[in-house]
C-alpha cells in the first residue's frame, strides 16, 4: 500500500463519525443555519445569522471560523435586537481574535419557564466584522467549525413539542442542522 493510500484511508476513517452526525434531525424536515456575508464598507462587514426549524427549539450553539485573506480581522460585536431569539434568556457571543472564530450561544430559559423559539424561519443575530490593521477587507469568508471546549453547530429541541409529546431521550432531542453560506451583492 502506497503512502498517498494509506493517508486517505486514515482521513476517511478520521471523518467518519462526523459525517454520520451531520444534518441529523428526529422531528421532519432537515434544520438549515445560514450565514449570509455583506460588506459595510471597506474595513467592516456583516454576518447575518439565520435559522430555519419545523420543531420547537430552547438551545443552540453556532461556531464561525472567518478569513479575510491575509488580513486580520476581529468580530468586534453582536446584536440579538429585533431577531428570533432576543427573547432568550441567555444570549452569548465569544470572539477570539487569535485564531479568527466566533461562537454564539442561546439558551432559551435557565428554569422551566417554557420559553423555546417556535418552529419558523428567519434572523437570529448580526456579528459585525472589521479590519484590525485599517486595511480593506476584500473578501470575508466563514463557515462552520468547532470552538473550544468542544462547541460544534448543534440544536436542542424542547422536549415537548406542538402535540404535547414528551421526548426524554436526549440523541433525539439534539439536531445537527444542515449550514449554508450566501455572499451578499
Amino acid at each position: 500500500m502506497t503512502y498517498k493510500l494509506k493517508s486517505v484511508i486514515i482521513l476517511v476513517a478520521l471523518f467518519m463519525p462526523v459525517a454520520s452526525i451531520a444534518q441529523t434531525d428526529h422531528f421532519g424536515a432537515v434544520d438549515t443555519v445560514w450565514a449570509e456575508v455583506t460588506k459595510i464598507d471597506d474595513l467592516n462587514w456583516s454576518i447575518h445569522i439565520s435559522y430555519f426549524n419545523d420543531e420547537n427549539v430552547i438551545a443552540m450553539s453556532v461556531p464561525l471560523k472567518m478569513k479575510a485573506g491575509l488580513n486580520r480581522i476581529v468580530a468586534d460585536s453582536c446584536i440579538f435586537t429585533g431577531g428570533r431569539v432576543e427573547h432568550f434568556s441567555r444570549l452569548a457571543f465569544r470572539a477570539d481574535t487569535s485564531i479568527q472564530c466566533v461562537t454564539l450561544g442561546m439558551m432559551a430559559s435557565l428554569t422551566a419557564s417554557g420559553k423555546t423559539l417556535s418552529p419558523g424561519k428567519g434572523r437570529l443575530a448580526t456579528i459585525f466584522v472589521s479590519s484590525i490593521i485599517d486595511e480593506p477587507i476584500k473578501n470575508l469568508k466563514v463557515d462552520t467549525t468547532t470552538t473550544n471546549p468542544n462547541n460544534i453547530l448543534e440544536i436542542i429541541a424542547d422536549s415537548v413539542q406542538g402535540d404535547s409529546t414528551k421526548i426524554k431521550d436526549m440523541k433525539k432531542r439534539t439536531i445537527y442542522p444542515a449550514f449554508v453560506i450566501k455572499q451578499s451583492k
